[in-house]
């Protein structure tokens, strides 16, 4: 950008270039500013040629090889739960760690954890038991469990002399499996 001072002592900024001021990597562009001549009919070229991309201004990437395919997720790793069926999973005997995760539906970081969970629920296969809760469908049970805060996590061993575990917002991964390895 040039500054030009007038006879008033004034700055004025004139714009000699677009594409000094913003890299641009498309095709040549027509916009040029200047003082002498400020033309308000040029074509506008981002949108009347069809070539250019006005969101996209790399051409798309070409995949080199398919990415690795993940393991199929069952349906029946992850399962929908209520209150009623939870405390009865609660209270018989299992031999594998329980995980209840208290969502809700319109919570980003509930999305995230379950996204999480699934890859928890792949690893472990048939060691842990993953299940959810839906805080609005089951408010008062939520309410007895004291959630507060989504997600909010509960791990319960299969021995019944520990107790449970719980976790309140978005954890990692590792910290999961520390959890289920060294804790249930």
């Amino acid at each position: 950008m040039a500054v030009m001072h007038t006879a008033a002592g004034l700055p004025h900024c004139s714009i000699t270039s677009v594409s000094s001021i913003i890299p641009f990597h498309g095709p040549p562009s027509r916009l040029c500013f200047s003082n002498s001549s400020m033309k308000t009919h040029q074509p506008n070229l981002l949108f009347s040629t069809p070539n250019i991309r006005p969101f996209s201004l790399r051409p798309p990437r070409k995949l080199l090889c398919l990415p690795p395919r993940g393991k199929y997720v069952r349906e029946d790793y992850l399962v929908k739960m209520s209150a009623k069926e939870v405390q009865e999973l609660v209270k018989e005997e299992r031999t594998v760690p329980l995980i209840i995760d208290f969502y809700a539906t319109w919570c980003g970081p509930c999305i995230l954890m379950a996204q999480e969970l699934e890859m928890l629920a792949v690893e472990y296969e048939s060691n842990a038991m993953i299940v959810k809760v839906d805080t609005d469908e089951e408010y008062e049970f939520a309410h007895d469990m004291q959630v507060r805060g989504l997600p909010t996590l509960y791990f319960v061993s299969p021995d019944p002399t520990k107790g449970a575990i719980r976790t309140e917002g978005l954890i990692p991964l590792q910290m999961m499996r520390d959890i289920i390895d060294n804790e249930m």
